[in-house]
């Protein structure tokens, strides 16, 4: 449970449930045994990804029946609810698939718009990560804090999912950054947020993102003190395409370059 010098809420407490939970059904079914099936978008689900999110949707359900779910692939339910549960399974299904480590579980509490609590659960790393609004941010057990280096030249950067933004006229921009960064990975997934909210990269730079891969994840950064928006500098809201999260100081540097290049 989380090292506060509070007792953690109830809905963090049931966030972390849900997050073993699943956590216990993606372990089993990673070295295989699973149908594959490719939804209407072309990505694919697994057996894992619907049992995952099921057990998911019980454990937070049955303590808040009256709150809303939005599932990676149940869909949206409750609309008119207070509070809305967002929710991605397995987020990297693609790589699951390839028994690749690097899917989590992403399960996130929206309330009147804000996002208030994040958990993020890389299972096959045995990295537990979750924040909650006011309190930190938290791995492990271990307090997260976002790294203090300013300067573009000894910055570690790691890009994710660009697509849309080699399409665009931010790809030179984005060249100027990976030409000036000490050091330029592709971390990818949720294991990028996990390390730059430890303070151990100092930038992540990502398009072709939905909300269910990042709301937990954007807390998770806020909370260890960094910034998180999207490339245009848009804040995190159910509509968000593309990321930049960084320290206060680069995110400033690197949005300027970025803005308006990238839709």
């Amino acid at each position: 449970m989380p090292a506060y010098d509070e007792k953690p809420s109830i809905e963090l407490q049931t966030a972390l449930e849900a997050a073993h939970a699943a956590a216990e059904i993606s372990r089993h079914y990673y070295a295989g045994n699973f149908t594959v099936t490719t939804k209407a978008d072309l990505t694919p689900v697994t057996q894992a990804d619907v049992e995952c999110e099921q057990a998911i949707r019980k454990v937070i359900l049955g303590r808040f029946p009256e709150h809303g779910f939005f599932g990676e692939e149940t869909g949206r339910s409750n609309e008119d609810a207070e509070f809305l549960w967002l929710v991605d399974p397995i987020d990297g299904t693609k790589g699951f698939v390839r028994q690749y480590p690097f899917f989590s579980t992403q399960i996130a509490l929206l309330h009147k718009g804000e996002i208030v609590l994040g958990v993020s659960s890389g299972t096959m790393m045995g990295e537990l990560a979750w924040a909650e609004k006011g309190k930190g941010a938290w791995l492990n057990g271990e307090r997260l804090a976002i790294s203090t280096i300013t300067d573009p030249d000894h910055a570690a950067v790691s890009t994710g999912n660009l697509k849309s933004l080699a399409l665009s006229s931010g790809w030179s921009d984005l060249g100027e950054i990976v030409s000036r960064a000490d050091r330029i990975r592709g971390y990818g997934d949720f294991y990028h947020y996990h390390l730059l909210a430890a303070g151990k990269i100092e930038a992540v730079i990502e398009s072709d993102v939905n909300i269910l891969d990042i709301a937990a994840l954007s807390i998770i950064v806020t909370e260890a003190g960094g910034v998180f928006t999207d490339l245009n500098g848009e804040a995190v809201k159910l509509e968000i395409r593309s990321v930049l999260a960084a320290n206060p100081e680069l995110h400033a540097e690197y949005l300027e370059l970025l803005r308006g290049r990238v839709t």
